[in-house]
């Protein structure tokens, strides 16, 4: 008879380890899901850059070293590498398109031009879902680093190779604030 219960205990305790590990499986998929939303907004936001660029570039000739930054900028961004080097590379970007936006102000021309607007309207649709992706991937990490390091869970994710994921935070507050499209 005792040794049906100690059978039983550990099928039981099995039981509880597979479950504990499908869970684990299951935030990790969830970070990458998150992650790849980041970097299709990322990939997008980029691809509107060239268009925006050299539709400044009509308008504001004396604007180069602006111009060259985010164009910079954009290419560092692309470059990949860590999540952390990721997020400083985004920040930076942000930060040149809000330059550039600023510089735009200064040329009502520009602002009128149905192109410039039409490109304004998808960077500020972009960035607010760069914003939601951030949201949800940096959520989804959360949840995975909580069970990857509360007790006993932390038993079966330090046995399988489970880690912590990073989170994609940008470092300077004002790099977080959506660059400003105004029409």
């Amino acid at each position: 008879m005792s040794v049906l219960i100690l059978l039983g205990f550990l099928a039981l305790v099995a039981l509880w380890g597979v479950a504990i590990y499908n869970t684990l499986v299951s935030m990790r998929t969830h970070v990458n899901e998150g992650w790849s939303g980041i970097e299709t907004q990322l990939k997008r936001r980029a691809n509107l850059i060239p268009n925006l660029v050299e539709t400044v570039k009509g308008y504001a000739k004396h604007e180069q070293s602006t111009l060259e930054e985010v164009t910079s900028m954009r290419t560092r961004a692309m470059a990949g590498g860590s999540i952390s080097d990721r997020a400083a590379a985004e920040g930076a970007l942000t930060a040149a398109l809000g330059h550039l936006m600023a510089v735009a102000e200064a040329y009502p021309d520009l602002k009128a031009n149905e192109n410039f607007k039409s490109l304004q309207g998808d960077l500020r649709d972009t960035e607010d879902q760069i914003q939601l992706a951030r949201r949800y991937y940096n959520g989804t990490v959360r949840e995975l680093n909580i069970k990857v390091q509360a007790f006993p869970s932390n038993l079966i994710a330090n046995n399988f190779g489970f880690s912590k994921a990073e989170f994609f935070e940008l470092e300077n507050e004002s790099e977080r604030a959506v660059p400003q499209v105004s029409f």
